[in-house]
């Protein structure tokens, strides 16, 4: 069978390229689908529509499997779509049922809440001639760019019904108020399908329908034949019966060998979930469930925490990191304590100590610096929103984070909020004057010390100005602050601080001052001038990308 390949160029933002040379999975999108599809397929050829098909120079009488560059699909799905059309001896385009309100037919749940989102890449039909389970139907269907054609292309195929096998999962024991319009959580496919043409569809590509089905897939396998059951078994529960006899024995000779590694002290740590490349070290005190998938080259470090996550090749990942659910690239680095959840991290990537990184996709050659959080909630309940197209389009998600593109810098302490994209060949680099030290500050001279207390004197900043210079001989000593004197802003305004009443304005004029008039520098005129100036500022010492 040849296979036929229908290019799509509109570039995915914020990467600016189409999403064929995007990685899912740890590979770029292309090289997934020709790994799923070489023991189906020999050659392939490029096309820029299906209507190339029907040319004289394409005219073929071949068996050929035809399938846009951005779809995303698993083995399960196109294993069950090449099997069910070759029995069928027709052409036939894939589909998926739609639900119908009028007749109580339920549409396919993956498709419908998750795959539909953004997307042009599936067309709605009604009453539609179709194949349902070998036989001939009519059925409201979503259609998608996946064609099969026995003895060369013809047209309108039919088109025939394939099941996603979608299974609820998600997080069941959370606060009502995450969970208000629903619960939190996913319909996950055995047999994965999508279009990818939004960066959030690389999300559910990686996670939803990636790490997450493996899950799915192990948890059906560990729900079948089970020996209460045992008069009603198929056949296909005998041979799942006889796996997960071989499975719990393997698990518990890991745990009786002396020789075993010390990580593997769990049955979700065994060889049959746990796969793991060659040259890895792996510290002993590491915890890793499984499914979870291991490259070459790999260092794991001590109390790294992972579980249902893919890492790729010459990947380190440092002390008291985790990886949960997660897709770590070839060549990426995880230094101490950097945190990921359902994060997609593309190749030679890092994201520094105590990052933060929940439900996000990001680029590859890109460094995400130290104290970054990656928010993924929206606390005003607001629906979660995204550009796409250069439009704001609700996803219909009650989490999301954020995506980074390519070839980017972010500097430390950004706090971004949900939604959001950073685009490729950017540096961003924290510059708020009120929690930034940019330059060298000045000190007290250290042989100077209090005779009553035996401390050394110290020069007071109210950042970034000075509050209380010993140097000054007409600079008092500050006041002992207690909780009666830290007073609140009040209504009118104001701010009240060691008996100094500051005037909200005179902090807006501050706030607005440039940059090199709030610079450190030399105090001048009196105290209570210097108190004015300096204020408190209401505005958080992190800035925040909006």
């Amino acid at each position: 069978m040849e296979r036929i390949i229908i290019r799509d160029h509109e570039p995915i933002a914020p990467f600016a390229e189409p999403a064929r040379e995007l990685r899912i999975l740890n590979k770029p999108l292309w090289l997934l689908q020709r790994d799923l599809l070489k023991q189906h397929c020999k050659g392939s050829l490029e096309i820029n529509s299906i209507q190339d098909l029907f040319t004289e120079q394409n005219s073929s009488t071949d068996e050929l499997l035809v399938y846009r560059d951005n779809l995303y699909f698993n083995a399960n799905l196109i294993d069950a779509f090449i099997s069910a059309a070759r029995a069928s001896g027709r052409a036939c385009q894939i589909a998926f049922r739609a639900s119908n309100p009028a007749t109580g037919v339920r549409g396919d749940p993956t498709i419908e809440r998750h795959a539909l989102q953004l997307t042009r890449g599936f067309v709605a039909r009604t009453a539609q001639p179709c194949l349902d389970e070998g036989r001939e139907a009519y059925a409201d269907v979503y259609l998608a760019e996946l064609y099969y054609f026995p003895h060369g292309p013809v047209q309108d195929p039919t088109p025939l019904i394939i099941e996603t096998q979608s299974h609820e999962m998600g997080y069941y024991h959370i606060p009502s108020y995450m969970a208000h319009k629903g619960d939190l959580t996913y319909q996950i496919p055995l047999r994965a399908f999508l279009s990818l043409e939004s960066w959030v569809h690389v999300f559910i590509a990686n996670i939803l329908m990636g790490v997450f089905t493996y899950a799915a897939a192990q948890d059906v396998k560990m729900s079948r034949a089970r020996l209460k059951d045992m008069l009603h078994w198929k056949r296909e529960d005998w041979r799942i019966f006889v796996d997960k006899a071989g499975f719990s024995a393997a698990a518990i000779w890991q745990r009786l060998n002396p020789f075993e590694e010390m990580w593997r002290n769990h049955f979700l740590a065994s060889h049959a979930l746990v796969k793991v490349g060659k040259n890895c070290s792996i510290d002993p005190s590491a915890t890793i469930h499984g499914p979870t998938v291991i490259g070459d080259n790999v260092y794991i470090g001590p109390g790294v925490v992972i579980a249902n996550s893919i890492i790729g090749n010459n990947v380190n990942v440092m002390q008291g990191s985790q990886v949960m659910l997660s897709v770590v690239s070839d060549r990426c680095f995880l230094p101490f304590n950097a945190g990921l959840f359902m994060t997609t991290l593309m190749e030679n990537s890092m994201v520094a100590q105590n990052s933060t990184l929940q439900l996000t996709v990001v680029g590859r050659n890109t460094f995400i610096g130290a104290n970054n959080c990656f928010t993924d909630f929206n606390l005003q309940n607001e629906p979660i929103k995204v550009m796409h197209r250069g439009e704001a389009v609700e996803v219909h998600l009650p989490v999301l984070g954020s995506a980074v593109g390519h070839n980017v810098k972010i500097g430390s302490g950004f706090v971004v909020y949900p939604g959001r994209m950073i685009e490729s060949n950017t540096v961003i680099i924290f510059d708020h004057d009120q929690g930034l030290i940019s330059k060298t500050v000045r000190g007290h001279d250290v042989d100077d010390v209090n005779v009553g207390t035996g401390e050394p004197r110290r020069i007071i900043y109210h950042w970034p100005n000075v509050y209380h210079d010993p140097a000054q001989p007409d600079h008092p000593e500050p006041p002992k602050a207690s909780l009666d004197q830290i007073q609140p802003a009040y209504p009118n305004g104001s701010y009240h601080s060691n008996g100094d009443h500051l005037d909200a304005s005179a902090l807006h004029e501050h706030q607005s001052l440039p940059a090199p008039a709030r610079s450190i520098s030399q105090p001048t005129g009196s105290v209570s001038q210097q108190h004015q100036r300096v204020g408190v500022s209401p505005t958080s010492a992190r800035r925040s990308i909006r």
